[in-house]
């Protein structure tokens, strides 16, 4: 299974970004759909499925060393000339705990990881079809972008499901395969 750990924002989040986004959506940008919208912590790749049960066991325990707490979607942000995502604000140093205790536990359970990086928050809105379609609209349009704080009580471990069907556009399907409260 092709899977990454993540705070998914509730749906009133969700909500609030989707009328801000929905003020600048056009069709030069491939926009993300509003289900695929999450926070990726510890993005893990193919997983073998002998290695899941110590997995679920090292996420349980992350989420139950980590007490819940304040976020909200904040603002605007790029990489490069081709994704255009929005931020968080509230509690960064717990959600940047969080994503370190998932990553180090995806790492115990045998689960081969990419170089550890300082996490920067964010959660994708769009991809540019090419790098000559200029991001500074979108971004000055929701750069001021401030969402309604929520409580992050939960860890979920979500597959990703890769377009299979060749359509042009088709974007990847999530499904959460387990979840665990936060616990602190």
């Amino acid at each position: 299974m092709r899977l990454f750990a993540a705070v998914l924002p509730p749906d009133a989040a969700v909500a609030e970004l989707a009328a801000a986004v929905d003020a600048v959506r056009d069709d030069r940008l491939t926009w993300t759909a509003e289900a695929g919208w999450h926070f990726t912590l510890a993005f893990m790749g193919e997983v073998r499925d002998d290695v899941l049960p110590e997995l679920y066991a090292r996420l349980e325990r992350a989420a139950h060393r980590t007490a819940p707490f304040a976020l909200r979607l904040h603002g605007c942000g790029h990489f490069g000339d081709r994704a255009l995502w929005t931020g968080a604000a509230g509690e960064l140093d717990a959600l940047r705990l969080l994503a370190d205790r998932a990553d180090a536990a995806a790492r115990r359970a045998g689960v081969p990881m990419e170089q550890h990086r300082r996490y920067t928050p964010h959660l994708t809105l769009a991809r540019s079809r090419h790098a000559t379609t200029p991001l500074r609209p979108y971004l000055d349009a929701l750069a001021d972008f401030e969402g309604t704080a929520w409580q992050v009580d939960t860890l979920s471990l979500v597959r990703s499901n890769l377009p299979a069907s060749g359509v042009p556009g088709e974007q990847p399907r999530y499904e959460t395969v387990r979840a665990w409260p936060l616990a602190g």
